[in-house]
């Protein structure tokens, strides 16, 4: 009998789903297009089998954005039934809708043209408020005021840019992501929102555009943080920079009243910073366990962050501590 021991054979034991050999990738790339967060992780197991490479990481189950959506429409429908404008209105006649409606009608079309509330309503549900704010040490408006809105225009156009833009944030990222993301970027817009209002007695600021620019904001520090794993990268950033100048831009348009875009660009540089903290990516490949063969030893290609990543991260996280405390 020989002494020498034989080496031990490896079967490798392909998936039922795909048969794939061990190989690195790296992370698949994220595409962006107009107003839409679409990652190529939607690779189907056919599509992965016939580019030989792994089966892609299952995305995140999106919850928390139809539930801030569903939040949102309750919000409005219960501003409705208080603001009974039948009632409260010196000439109900003048109620929009009010004979299909009834209590939930909208203000006159001369008070409120995106087919809302009255400011006294939207004041008394947690409207953002200055003079509230800062007398009577209301610092709760702060959030409230992020889920209200001041009519079924300003909803609607709202819910379908959520929809769009932080499904598939969620879906790439996961809950406990966005959730931060969004209610503090809604804190960051009605800070600077609040800021800018001083003085100013009658103005009451509600709305979800400041969080949504935060999302927009995030897309942005995102691409930025994760350079070396995006493909196209110039034609993603290009997209993405033309959406949010558009979008900021529409605040500025001649004619345009009661558009806050103190909140939306304090939203915006908010959600910009928290991408440099929150949705940082390793920048090298990675490997998944039931690709790797027995024995194989991938330590060497363990998935780690670039030193400018760090630094982005340190230098966002105090500026973004510096703009809430002072």
């Amino acid at each position: 009998m020989s002494n020498k021991s034989k080496a031990p054979k490896i079967a490798y034991q392909p998936s039922k789903t795909c048969s794939l050999p061990p190989k690195f990738y790296p992370p698949p790339p994220v595409s962006f297009s107009l107003f839409w967060y679409c990652s190529s992780c939607n690779l189907s197991c056919r599509q992965a089998a016939m580019e030989n490479k792994p089966y892609p990481p299952e995305q995140w189950r999106a919850w928390l954005t139809p539930v801030i959506f569903v939040v949102c429409i309750i919000m409005f429908v219960y501003t409705m039934h208080v603001n009974n404008c039948p009632v409260k209105t010196a000439d109900s006649h003048q109620c929009v809708l009010r004979d299909i409606l009834g209590r939930y009608s909208f203000q006159p079309w001369k008070e409120n043209y995106l087919l809302g509330p009255s400011i006294s309503t939207l004041r008394d549900l947690g409207g953002l408020d200055r003079n509230l704010i800062v007398r009577k040490n209301q610092k709760y408006r702060l959030l409230s005021s992020m889920w209200l809105h001041a009519g079924i225009i300003h909803l609607v156009v709202n819910m379908t840019s959520l929809m769009l833009v932080s499904y598939r944030l969620e879906q790439e990222f996961g809950f406990a992501r966005i959730a931060p993301l969004y209610l503090l970027s809604g804190f960051g817009g009605s800070l600077l929102s609040c800021l800018h209002h001083k003085g100013k007695k009658e103005i009451v600021s509600v709305g979800a555009s400041g969080a949504l620019f935060g999302l927009l904001g995030t897309m942005l520090s995102e691409l930025i943080a994760n350079w070396t794993i995006y493909a196209n990268k110039c034609t993603s950033l290009s997209v993405l920079g033309s959406v949010i100048a558009l979008n900021l831009a529409f605040g500025f348009i001649p004619g345009v009243d009661g558009v806050d875009n103190l909140a939306h660009i304090g939203g915006f540089a908010s959600g910009v910073l928290l991408g440099f903290i929150l949705f940082l990516r390793p920048q090298y490949g990675y490997v998944s366990e039931k690709y790797i063969a027995a024995g194989y030893d991938a330590k060497h290609r363990q998935p780690k962050y670039m030193h400018y990543q760090q630094l982005c991260w340190i230098i966002a996280l105090i500026l973004l501590v510096l703009g809430y405390i002072t």
